[in-house]
């Protein structure tokens, strides 16, 4: 069962390199599942710095973050808990 989340960038520069490797680093530690970020139909592995950068996000973008496999909640709360408190999404989810 896939666990998933569309959210609003709101950070002024959008996601960039300073919270996209922290959050790179956390999905980095459920190696038993894979996590993904789609952004205008581009999907990249969020365990690749490279993967994330090269989607060049901007502020007010719409992404979504999926994971898929054991710890799939636990790293989907991790990984919007990180971009929230780096005020990179709102705190409201996109509603489907």
């Amino acid at each position: 069962m896939m666990k998933d989340i569309k959210v609003l960038v709101v950070d002024p520069v959008g996601l960039h390199a300073r919270p996209a490797t922290t959050v790179v680093s956390a999905a980095n530690k459920f190696s038993k599942g894979d996590v993904v970020l789609t952004y205008k139909g581009r999907e990249v592995d969020m365990k690749s710095i490279m993967g994330v950068m090269s989607l060049a996000i901007p502020t007010q973008s719409e992404i979504t973050i999926s994971c898929t496999g054991e710890g799939e909640e636990e790293a989907l709360e991790t990984i919007i808990t990180i971009l929230r408190t780096q005020k990179i999404i709102d705190d409201i989810p996109v509603a489907k």
